[in-house]
């Protein structure tokens, strides 16, 4: 069974309120959120559904993965929201918080395919195997894919990336309850505790905690 990936987290609690006022966390954390933004709805419920409730969204992608392709239009294919493709490509260093996330292979880049059918290339797909609108052959035929985002990259630039993930390390992120995030500084925090009506600092608490997929608490 393989290790679980897990983040630290410092919280500030007002014990008098029983409450969490803001977490202290690293860029490994921030990452983590952040990249929950970048993930279709089909890859999370995909990573969760064995591991966790997922509710009504979780029973949609079930019927969807239970519906006989006899149902679904010839140029379509349940993969295609069931596993959607992700570019993991910016991710390779961010420390993902789900389960099997190694099912996730990198893409190289887009792919796209024309109709097998030589003399016809009319329509394209990103869906190997789709059926051509026009002739119904197979869409098997790879064609180029230039991209349009293809910049000059220094190395100052490559050398400011090499931790990976989507934002900058040496330094520490606010979290609040409603997952709002910034950086953390002391003009932010005292400013939440003014927010909170938290006056002095004898009810205030840090406290150390990990965090990971499998959560209790």
């Amino acid at each position: 069974m393989a290790t679980e990936k897990k983040v630290s987290l410092k919280l500030l609690i007002d014990k008098k309120a029983n409450k969490v006022l803001f977490a202290e966390a690293g860029k490994d954390f921030v990452d983590f959120l952040f990249t929950l933004l970048s993930l279709p709805v089909g890859t999370v419920i995909n990573l969760l559904k064995k591991t966790a409730m997922v509710g009504c969204i979780g029973n949609l992608y079930e019927s969807l993965e239970n519906l006989n392709e006899a149902y679904l239009q010839p140029n379509q294919s349940k993969d295609s929201l069931l596993k959607p493709k992700v570019s993991l490509t910016q991710m390779a260093n961010v420390p993902l918080l789900l389960p099997d996330i190694g099912n996730l292979k990198p893409e190289p880049g887009i792919k796209l395919y024309g109709c097998s059918n030589h003399s016809n290339h009319r329509c394209v797909t990103d869906q190997k195997g789709a059926r051509c609108t026009s002739c119904q052959y197979s869409m098997n035929y790879e064609l180029p894919f230039v991209g349009t985002n293809n910049k000059f990259t220094s190395a100052s630039d490559t050398t400011n990336s090499s931790d990976g993930g989507f934002v900058k390390g040496l330094v520490t992120y606010m979290i609040t309850d409603d997952l709002s995030v910034s950086p953390m500084s002391m003009i932010s925090g005292v400013a939440l505790l003014n927010k909170f009506s938290v006056n002095g600092f004898a009810a205030l608490e840090e406290r150390m905690v990990e965090f990971g997929i499998d959560e209790e608490d």
